[in-house]
Formats: C-alpha cells, sequence, structure tokens
C-alpha cells in the first residue's frame, strides 16, 4: 500500500469535483470506486495507477466516502481488466489527456533541449522537468525504456547545442583554438583528427609513449599541488601562468551553468591526449578550455591557501625556536625555581595571610620581586623581539621569492576602503620586489597605519641620527604579508579570479531586490524587521520565565554566584542501563544469515535499490556492458570504501582486471555520482522502515567529526591538536536510526559550524530535518543566528556550559528572573538587528540557494572582521541561544581498514572519493541490516521479546556478523535470503505534492 499523504494532501488531490462527480452516474460499487482512483491518481501523478501498491490508503478512503462505496471493495478491482483499460480511455476523452505519439516524443526530447541546455546535465533532474511538461500538455508518461531514451537523446542534443555555442566564442578569440590545440598535438600542421571517433569506447588506458613532451604542460596544470612549501609556491605560480598564457576569454562560459562546466572538465580530466586528439576540434577545444577554466580558479585558489599557510608556517616556527632558545636560557639561571618554591610552600601555609607577611619574607624582600618582576618583563620584550627577527629572517632567506612571485600572478582587491593602505602597501612592495637595498626609497608614500602593527613599528622603522627616518623594506614586506593574511580570512580583501576567495559580494544572490518576497516566503521570515525581533523576544520572555519557574524543582541543575567556575553547574546524569536482549537478537542474525562479505552487502543494497545508477560517465556514450558495469562500479565502491585499493580488489575472483577497472573508475566515480547514491540508499532505507519496530520517524540529526591520518605532502593535511596527529575530517549527519544523510571532507582548521549548517541544508534526502545536535566545536553565537534564520534548531552539547550567560530580552527585565539572575547579563540589542534585518536574510538566503558556502559567509562572521552584520547577526544568535555521535564512528575503523585507515593519496578529490565511498559502504550496511532485523523481529519466535528499553537502543548499526577482510569474491547469482521491502517509485514527486 502507498503511503499516506496526510488531511491537506488528500483533500488537495482526491477531491472529487462536480463535473467528475458527474462522470460516475453510471457506475457502481467497486467499478465506481476503481474509476474514481483512476481518474484522481492520473491528475495527481500525471498517469495512471499500476497497482493497487501504489495508492495512498488515506486517499481510498477519502475516495470512498465520496462515492459511497466501502474502500474494501477497492480489491475486487483489476487493474489490468479490459474494465479498467476502458474506464482509462473514458477518462482521457473527458479531460484531454492522451497517450504519448512520436510527435509528442519529438516535441518533448526539443523542450527538454530548450530547458536544459545552458545549466543542467543531472539525469533525475531532467527528469522532473520531462515529467513537468508531459503533465502541463496532458500526455501520459510512456514506458520506463522509452523515458529513458528521451532522456538520453535531450541530453546529447543539449552537450551538442552548448558545446556549439562555446566553441564559437573560442573561435572568436584570436589564436585561442590553436593554443589549446598545442596542449594535446605534437605537430600541429602534420596532424589530423579522425572526426566523429567515439570518444568514450572502453578500450583502457593506453600508453602514449611518443607524446611524453606533449603531456608534460597538461599533466603539469591537472597535477594536485604539494605540501606547504617554497617549491609548492613555485610549481603553483608557473601554472598560473601557463593557463593564463592560453588566454581562453574571460566569457566563454557566460550563461553555461557551473554543472555543465563541470562534466565537461570531468571529460578532459578522464582523457589522455591520444583521446582528446581523437575528439570533434569543437568538443576538443571545449573541453581542454572548460579545464583550464577550472584549473585557473583552483589554482588561484591554491595559491592563497599557500600564501596563508606559508605566513603562519614562518610565524610557527619562529615562535617554536625562540621558545625553545629561551626555555634553554631560563634554565641556566640559578635560584629561581627554589625561589618560586618557597613562595609557593609559604602561601599554602599561610592562606589568609597578607602579602607583605608571608610572601615578602619568602622571597627575601619586596625587592627581589620587583627586580624579578623587571627581569621577566625585559625577557617577555626581548622574545617578542628575537621572533620578529627570526620571522623576517625565515621570510628574507628563504620564502620571500616565492611570495614575491606570487605577487606577480595575482591580483588583490577590497571593497572596504578601510583596507586600502594594504592594497597600496601590496603595489609598492610589489614595484619594489627586485630591489636589493635595505630600505624602501624616500620618495615613496609607505601606508604604515593598518599594515604594520604597534608591536613591529619600532622593528620596521630606522631612525638614523641624522635625516629622515627610513623603513626597513625586507621587514615591512613581512608585516605586509601577515596584514594581507588576516584581511584574507575575513575575506576583507579578495582575489581576482578565485573561487573561494572570490569577491564576497559575489556570495549573495545577484537576484534579491527582485525576488526578495519569494526569499522572504521561502524562509519563513516576515518583512519586518520589528515583527521578527518581537517574536524572537517573545520566545526568549516564555522561554527564560518557564526556566526560572522550573529551576527549583530540577535537582540536576543550580544557577548560582557562589560557584567558583561559572554560575550555571550542572550534575552528571546516571548512565542508562545496556538493554537485554539486543545481543541475543544480533546472534540470532548472526546464526541465520552466517558471517556476510562486505561486499555481498553493497551487492545487496545495490541491487535492491539502485542506487549505483547515479554514477552516470563523465562522457556522453558508452559502450561497456551493463551487467558488467554493475560489477565494476561495485568492486570500485569496495575498494574506495574500505581503503584497499584497486590493486589489491583486481586480484579478487571477479574476472574484471586492474586496468578495466581503473579505466571505469575515471569514466564513472565521481564525487556528485556517490553522494547522489548515497541519497538513493537513505531515501530506501526510510521507505523499507517498519513503524512497529523503529517508532515514527525523526526530524534531528546528530553532527559530529571523525579524524582520519593522511599523507601529508599537500596542502590540505593538517595537525589536529585535538587528535595529535595529522590528516583530515570527515563531518557526518547521522539520523536517529544510524543512517547517515550526509558526509563532507574537511580540513583540520575547517568551521565545523560551516560544516553542520551544510550538512542541514545539502543532505537532499526524503528526510525533513528541523533539529542538529552538535558538540561544542559544532556551534557558535554565530551558528545559532545563522540556524534561527534557516529555519531550523541547533542543539548543541556545551563543554563550557558554566560560563555561559543568558541575555536579557529588555532593559525591563532587570528583576524579572530572580532564579537566574547570577547567570544572566544585559539585554539584546534589538536596533542592531533590525537595522540590519534584510541583509540577514540576504546572506541566509545565500546559504539556502547555495550561491556561497557556508563557509565563505561565516569568514566574513569573525572577530576579526569589520563587517556590519557581524553584530546583528551575533545578537540573534545570542537570543536564540538564550532560549534554546559517537557511534557511527567505531564503524569506521571496522569497514575503512584498508592501509590502517590512513588516507594515502595525495589528491584531494580521491580523497574525497574515498570518504564518499565509505558512506556508501556504512549506509548499505545499515540498509540491509534494517531489512535483517524487520525479517528477523517478524518471525512469531521474536513476537513479544524485546522490551521498551531494548527497542530505544535498537540500531542497525553493528558489524559483529560482517566478514570485511580477505579475498574479494563476486557473486551476481548469489543473494541474501530477505522480504521484498516495499518497492520504491523511480518516478520523482510532483511538485504539487
Amino acid at each position: 500500500m502507498g503511503r499516506d499523504l496526510g488531511l491537506d494532501g488528500v483533500v488537495d488531490h482526491f477531491t472529487l469535483g462536480s463535473d467528475e462527480a458527474g462522470w460516475l452516474r453510471n457506475k457502481a460499487g467497486a467499478t465506481r470506486l476503481g474509476f474514481s482512483v483512476q481518474l484522481k491518481f492520473l491528475t495527481w501523478r500525471g498517469r495512471f495507477p499500476k497497482a493497487r501498491h501504489e495508492l495512498p490508503d488515506d486517499a481510498v478512503e477519502h475516495l470512498a466516502k465520496q462515492t459511497g462505496v466501502p474502500a474494501s471493495e477497492l480489491a475486487f478491482y483489476d487493474f489490468t481488466s479490459r474494465a479498467a483499460k476502458r474506464h482509462r480511455s473514458e477518462i482521457r476523452d473527458a479531460t484531454g489527456w492522451h497517450e504519448c505519439s512520436q510527435t509528442d516524443t519529438t516535441k518533448t526530447v526539443s523542450h527538454l533541449v530548450d530547458a536544459i541546455w545552458h545549466d543542467e546535465r543531472r539525469d533525475e533532474q531532467v527528469r522532473i522537468e520531462l515529467y513537468r511538461y508531459m503533465r502541463a500538455e496532458l500526455i501520459e508518461p510512456p514506458t520506463p525504456d522509452q523515458i529513458t531514451a528521451i532522456l538520453k537523446s535531450a541530453l546529447h542534443q543539449a552537450d551538442e547545442r552548448a558545446v556549439a555555442e562555446v566553441a564559437a566564442r573560442l573561435a572568436r578569440a584570436e589564436g585561442c583554438p590553436q593554443r589549446l590545440d598545442a596542449l594535446v598535438f605534437t605537430d600541429l600542421p602534420g596532424d589530423t583528427t579522425t572526426e566523429g571517433a567515439d570518444e568514450d569506447s572502453d578500450d583502457g588506458d593506453t600508453a602514449d609513449g611518443d607524446e611524453e613532451d606533449v603531456e608534460a604542460v597538461l599533466s603539469q596544470i591537472k597535477a594536485h599541488p604539494g605540501n606547504v612549501s617554497l617549491n609548492s609556491l613555485l610549481d603553483e605560480t608557473t601554472k598560473l601562468k601557463q593557463v593564463g598564457a592560453v588566454a581562453v576569454p574571460a566569457d566563454a562560459f557566460t550563461g553555461i551553468g557551473v554543472r555543465v562546466v563541470n562534466a565537461w572538465r570531468a571529460r578532459a580530466s578522464a582523457s589522455s591526449p591520444s583521446h582528446l586528439r581523437r575528439f570533434d576540434a569543437p568538443v576538443r577545444h571545449v573541453l581542454l578550455a572548460a579545464l583550464l577554466f577550472q584549473r585557473q580558479r583552483e589554482i588561484t585558489d591554491t595559491l592563497v591557501e599557500l600564501l596563508n599557510s606559508t605566513v603562519h608556517r614562518i610565524n610557527a616556527r619562529a615562535e617554536k625556536k625562540v621558545t625553545e632558545a629561551f626555555v634553554a636560557e631560563f634554565t641556566k639561571v640559578r635560584g629561581k625555581a627554589g625561589l618560586l618554591g618557597k613562595i609557593a610552600a609559604a602561601s599554602l601555609g599561610a592562606p589568609e595571610g597578607s602579602v607583605k607577611e608571608v610572601i615578602y619574607p619568602a622571597a627575601g624582600g619586596e625587592k627581589t620581586l620587583k627586580d624579578l618582576v623587571a627581569e621577566l618583563k625585559a625577557t617577555n620584550a626581548e622574545f617578542a623581539r628575537n621572533k620578529r627577527e627570526v620571522f623576517r629572517s625565515s621570510y628574507s632567506n628563504h620564502y620571500r621569492s616565492g611570495l614575491m612571485k606570487l605577487l606577480g600572478v595575482l591580483e588583490f582587491h577590497s571593497s572596504n576602503h578601510r583596507h586600502k593602505p594594504v592594497i597600496d602597501a601590496l603595489k609598492l612592495i610589489g614595484r619594489h620586489k627586485d630591489s636589493s637595498t635595505t630600505y624602501l626609497p624616500l620618495g615613496e608614500t609607505i601606508p604604515l597605519d593598518g599594515v604594520v602593527r604597534k608591536d613591529w613599528m619600532e622593528f620596521a622603522i630606522f631612525t638614523p641620527d641624522k635625516g629622515p627616518k627610513r623603513v626597513m623594506r625586507t621587514v615591512y614586506e613581512a608585516c605586509v604579508f601577515q596584514a594581507l593574511r588576516e584581511r584574507l580570512r575575513c575575506k576583507e580583501i579578495w582575489v581576482t579570479g578565485a573561487d573561494k576567495w572570490r569577491n564576497p559580494d559575489d556570495d549573495l544572490p545577484d537576484d534579491f531586490e527582485m525576488r526578495r518576497a519569494e526569499y522572504y516566503e521561502k524562509l519563513n521570515k516576515p518583512r519586518d524587521g520589528k515583527v521578527f525581533t518581537a517574536q524572537l523576544q517573545s520566545e526568549m520572555r516564555a522561554e527564560l520565565g518557564a526556566l526560572d519557574t522550573k529551576l527549583p524543582k530540577l535537582p540536576w541543575v543550580t544557577i548560582s554566584g557562589k560557584h567558583r567556575n561559572g554560575a550555571i553547574k550542572f550534575t552528571e546524569p546516571e548512565p542508562q542501563k545496556e538493554p537485554k536482549n539486543l545481543r541475543k537478537l544480533k546472534k540470532a542474525i548472526r546464526k541465520k544469515w552466517g558471517t556476510v562479505a562486505l561486499i555481498d552487502i553493497l551487492k545487496e543494497a545495490a541491487l535492491r535499490t539502485g542506487m549505483l545508477k547515479a554514477l552516470a560517465p563523465v562522457g556522453t556514450r558508452e559502450s561497456i556492458d551493463e551487467a558488467k558495469l554493475l560489477e565494476r562500479l561495485l568492486l570500485i565502491a569496495y575498494a574506495y570504501g574500505t581503503n584497499s585499493g584497486i590493486s589489491s580488489v583486481a586480484a579478487g575472483a571477479h574476472g574484471h582486471s586492474e586496468e578495466d577497472l581503473r579505466y571505469t573508475a575515471r569514466r564513472y566515480l565521481t564525487a556528485v555520482g556517490l553522494k547522489a547514491a548515497g541519497v538513493e540508499i537513505a531515501n530506501a532505507t526510510f521507505a523499507a522502515r517498519s513503524e512497529t519496530v523503529w517508532g515514527q520517524g525523526t526530524t534531528t540529526v546528530a553532527s559530529d567529526s571523525t579524524h582520519f591520518r593522511a599523507w601529508d605532502r599537500n596542502i590540505f593535511t593538517e595537525w589536529h591538536s585535538r587528535y595529535g596527529g595529522r590528516g583530515v575530517l570527515v563531518y557526518w549527519h547521522i539520523e536517529k536510526g544510524s543512517m547517515a544523510i550526509h558526509s563532507q571532507l574537511l580540513n583540520c582548521t575547517a568551521s565545523e559550524v560551516a560544516a553542520a549548517i551544510e550538512g542541514m541544508m545539502r543532505h537532499a534526502t526524503t528526510m525533513q530535518t528541523e533539529g542538529n545536535y552538535v558538540d561544542s566545536h559544532g556551534q557558535s553565537e554565530i551558528g545559532f543566528g545563522l540556524t534561527r534564520l534557516l529555519g531550523y534548531d541547533l542543539l548543541p552539547r556545551i563543554k563550557q556550559i558554566n560560563k555561559v550567560k543568558l541575555y536579557r530580552p529588555g532593559r525591563e527585565d532587570e528583576d524579572t528572573y530572580d532564579n537566574l539572575a547570577d547567570a544572566m547579563t544585559r539585554p539584546i540589542r534589538w536596533d542592531v538587528i533590525e537595522n540590519n534585518y534584510d541583509q540577514l536574510i540576504k546572506y541566509a538566503t545565500a546559504i539556502r540557494v547555495g550561491t556561497a558556502s557556508t563557509e565563505a559567509i561565516l569568514r566574513r562572521f569573525t572577530r576579526t572582521a569589520s563587517h556590519p552584520v557581524y553584530q546583528a547577526m551575533l545578537e540573534v544568535g545570542r537570543a536564540q541561544k538564550t532560549i534554546f555521535v559517537e557511534g557511527w564512528n567505531g564503524a569506521n575503523d571496522i569497514i575503512f581498514f584498508g592501509k590502517s585507515g590512513e588516507l594515502s593519496s595525495n589528491r584531494r578529490d580521491q580523497q574525497e572519493l574515498s570518504v564518499l565511498a565509505l558512506h556508501l559502504l556504512q549506509t548499505a550496511l545499515v540498509f540491509v541490516n534494517t531489512l535483517m532485523i524487520q525479517d528477523m523481529l517478524a518471525d512469531p519466535e521474536w513476537a513479544d521479546v524485546l522490551t521498551d528499553e531494548d527497542k530505544r537502543a535498537l540500531t542497525p548499526l553493528f558489524w559483529m556478523h560482517i566478514q570485511p577482510y580477505g579475498e574479494v569474491r563476486l557473486n551476481m547469482g548469489s543473494r541474501l535470503q530477505l522480504a521484498v521491502a516495499a518497492p520504491i517509485d523511480p518516478e520523482p514527486e510532483p511538485a504539487a505534492a
């Protein structure tokens, strides 16, 4: 049976109109109900139902009441009978719907091409547009095979049209096609292309020993950056120059969506020069131009990252070196340790005594203490001076050449006049980058305020006995780069041609003024800022009042100014008892199905959900047999998801060579495809769950990060102080039933607040998420503000809850909450919120619609930023904060066993593929375990075994019955004996539903 629609859905889509009711006059019983069901299902879904199981029960009940026929009568209506076919013909005549003809097919393809050619290539989105168009034209969708043929034809024609448009723009740029061809041809005049060649044929990856010279430049452009070093800085600068030398016109991809450009770039990346030479010239030019267009932005971003990391590394090494020297020097000075020991002993011996009576005698008098303080002050000043000297020395002797070359390829700008001194300073040092003089020239205007910090000023300026003050050139340059890093990190300064570090104004939706009302409605926010603050203020008063009333009755929390470490004090709750019967259930599952190979878990999930169909090829044509392709994709996903690697998996018993697997991985394995596959299996799990076993669905998820060690020969691997090692973070969003709905690969220094928000906004599953449980690292006052605007609850676990302050709704509430007084502070500044309310909505909209990542937005909202909306967002967050996942990580160690769980690739994209494949394996495990548990509990023997406590702790995330190791044996003929889950409708839900 179909899932219930709910009262609103039933009334909207299954209420008979007066004309429709008239069409039932000559019908009775099951025929009358069956006719009305077919009629309303057609107007709801745009097609006729295939069987009873597609019909929502509450919709049938609603129609039964209107027709006067019991709902049970529908069991006697055969949807495949001649009577049902005759009813469909009557309905077509009455409504104007008709079956899809060849003319309709042609028109549909033409419409799809017009709608998608410039910005869409996702099969599912094109399918949605197809059904929307057919509904509007009253066309019944044809068979699934015909739908697939229409989609393929439309996508192919759309790509041809887009290629022709961009190729024409490239041809108009003088010399551009020739420069693009020079990347893949050794001898342009004598070399010819094979027109119309099948660029995506399954011919493996041929070695082209005669084209090494041709590959050199293209391979270097494709190469990923190394670790943070001078060599990496120089290499990336060279790459950017090489890309710039081809001079792809800036408007080449204007009006072409980023997904289309990404698809072209993926095809170019997966093709060797020999493959590219076989493309038609327009196709080859467009693919190469897309690769260069995207790589230019990526390399620019990388250079900014290297600049920031290099300046940070110089500073960190200087501090470490000077600290070690001062610690060594300090240990040489005798007497200090003994003196401190005497002072400590005297203090403990007379804790109530005065300083003069206790401390002075122990220290040998007041003069001794004064001398010690003076010595420490001198030491601190000397420490700072030495640190600056080491910084300057490291900069000038090693890193200066790379940083100066970087200034020659990057253009820095600022939209804020306050930061003009830094921009001017960059131009100044750029003009004198080849100078070897000690000082900057006297005739130059040298910006100091806003560029040179106060503690560096005396170090940067030399005052001679006679003549004017001079600015030390290398010291000033070091100061400029430090100031640049600070402003880049909060996006006060931005870089031309970058993506992540682009003009922050480009992060905001450019149609906000035109679609303001729509965007406010999508966020469900009032247009008037005063109405918004009034709602927030009212909630604050209600929640604070409730807490103030209940506090005396809550034994586990107290608020008092007498607490030593903060006003709020919590008592740890008693740990919950371990359920009794779950271990017994897991053993029964292992006994029934035995030890199951992890590859078989993945295979079963793939065959039941069709999730691997989401892995579309990067090309437009493929000749790999469908069954063979499915086997390869299973093996590749297993290789990446277990971290065992393709070489290891290729040695298994399955008949696919390592070359075959690597070729297929290059063509099919993409981050977008793996994410879509994860969404498919999550949705399938939600649909298959039995409410009697798992209870009602939840609307909350828990978020947390996992640290993965990784090779550090790239700029993304970083040291993480909390986990004590170099690596990357994977940030998970897990719902109550242990299903991961989203995962992200992050740098260790990335904002977990941003990651938490991104997962809630981008998970793309059918789950309705309304709350997010995070740890302390996933929350901040800015995070509270953004989540309030985005319409969901941030539910953090705050480590330092004892020091949290509660804000007052208004000045008139000064004496209102007596029990909370010791934890309360100033009132919220509502005027700040109201004055910037429209801008707050604009930034929230940017995150919601995806014009910018959450991390890009949060970079503007840092304490070092001088942004006017920052204070307003803080106030919203403070108000919301006042109102106010560890099990998943355990499975990582079992599944991601290869290479000791260390990410071994230096390439960021390969690391991301490994993480997303791991996500896929875990979701497959949860899906199959869900079916196993439901099968087991359906046995009468288990009918009344599980208690409420058992059900509370029941989870499908367990692996005692899984064999993740050993030779990979893939047998598509063997299946797990599991009950068939409810069929999943492959067609998208109608927009009106």
